[in-house]
């Protein structure tokens, strides 16, 4: 089991996952993958009827309804998260399965939050629920074009900073380089070391080595270099700008990391089981709902202001590779200036032997 969980669990993920699910998920996976031909889509169909299931309860209004939904909701939730266990595990994943898991999830969201309001409209004749049901389908649609053009913005910047370092490489200035987000999938708390290690050169002169599992890497923050034995490092922290501005942000997140919980609290899957298994299970629609829709406009909110900080450090770090292009060339001209002279030198020096021969 033990091997089991290393490869099927995420060294970060949901809260709700880590605690309610995993422990489920996983001793199941196993099982399925040792004593069952069931694949990865297989079990994201299941999901997928399952999930349509609970529609189908949350539409009959009722509060047994709703506990019936809100069962096979968390069932159907487990067999979601069973379908990508299950293909690292048995190397069966495929580009065609992440499709069919990711429009699998939009499908039962949207029909389990049409059913759960339009079933207590029905009921109640209220028509707050018509609205919390646009509400929810426009918060997950909102989250998940969040997610995508951010993963977009940061694929970008990415690109144009390995692109400056390539242009550096190529002038025979080569750098080393490597995102310290890379260096925290290895060593969670790489960027809580390298920020204990420069306050600590900055008190003692010392250079502060970089905070990777290898020994004798280094780096510096954003684009800036340090000496590393047989190589020229520099490891790029698009996130420097954030961290100084919210010094507890590392500790609480190197905590919640120790648990395999990402500090995203309250993400899309929060949003959901808070919608389609807390609230029905507590009779309580509507209060869970706007609660839960807030605090994820929260969290929302607070990765569009931490991007913002991103682009800050993207900004300075491009200008960092500007600037070393720029005494790059400036050193360039230089040598050229005083060669010429010497060149001149040179060539009236042979021309005055030339004629004294003659």
């Amino acid at each position: 089991m033990t091997s089991v969980r290393q490869i099927t669990q995420k060294k970060r993920d949901a809260w709700w996952t880590v605690l309610l699910v995993d422990p489920v998920a996983t001793p199941l996976v196993r099982w399925t993958a040792v004593w069952t031909r069931f694949t990865p889509n297989q079990i994201t169909w299941m999901a997928l009827f399952l999930g349509l299931g609970a529609a189908a309860c949350f539409a009959m209004g009722s509060w047994t309804w709703l506990l019936a939904g809100a069962l096979l909701y968390h069932l159907s939730f487990v067999l979601d998260c069973m379908d990508g266990k299950l293909a690292r595990l048995t190397g069966t994943g495929s580009v065609f399965g992440a499709w069919l898991d990711y429009v699998f999830d939009r499908i039962r969201v949207l029909a389990c939050a049409v059913a759960l309001m339009g079933g207590q409209y029905a009921r109640t004749g209220d028509v707050v629920y018509i609205w919390l049901a646009l509400a929810v389908v426009f918060l997950d649609m909102l989250r998940y074009i969040d997610a995508l053009q951010i993963f977009k913005v940061r694929h970008e910047m990415r690109k144009q900073i390995k692109a400056r370092a390539e242009r550096a490489a190529a002038a025979d200035n080569a750098i080393e380089l490597a995102f310290m987000e890379d260096l925290l999938r290895d060593n969670p708390e790489a960027d809580t070391e390298l920020d204990d290690a420069q306050r600590r050169g900055a008190r003692t002169g010392e250079i502060a080595r970089a905070a990777s599992q290898e020994p004798g890497d280094t780096a510096g923050v954003p684009a800036q270099r340090a000496a590393a034995p047989g190589a020229d490092r520099s490891v790029v922290d698009l996130h420097r700008e954030f961290r100084s501005r919210f010094p507890w942000y590392l500790r609480a997140r190197s905590f919640l990391l120790r648990h395999r919980v990402r500090t995203h609290l309250v993400s899309g899957i929060e949003f959901q089981m808070a919608v389609f298994i807390v609230a029905p299970l507590f009779n309580a629609i509507i209060p869970v709902t706007v609660a839960a829709g807030a605090l994820l406009l929260v969290f929302e909110l607070a990765i569009i202001y931490k991007l913002q900080l991103s682009t800050r450090d993207f900004a300075r770090t491009i200008a960092d590779f500007d600037a070393q292009e720029r005494q790059r060339l400036s050193q360039e001209e230089q040598a050229a200036e005083e060669l010429v002279p010497e060149q001149v030198s040179d060539a009236t020096a042979r021309a005055q032997e030339e004629a004294g021969s003659r």
